[in-house]
């Protein structure tokens, strides 16, 4: 049987523009949250706050 890592409801806010985005992620190997997530509409992708909470 296949092991599941737990889901983590993931907030990202821009920090240029402020666009909020609320995404679902796992956790992955270099300590971050796997969540598809790659820029904001903006064009940010570096400047982002992010809190991260079990699902």
């Amino acid at each position: 049987m296949t092991e599941t890592k737990p889901r983590y409801k993931v907030t990202i806010r821009c920090s240029e523009c402020g666009e909020k985005y609320i995404l679902r992620g796992r956790p992955n190997s270099e300590g971050g949250y796997d969540t598809g997530f790659k820029r904001c509409v903006c064009g940010n992708e570096t400047s982002f706050d992010i809190d991260v909470t079990p699902e």
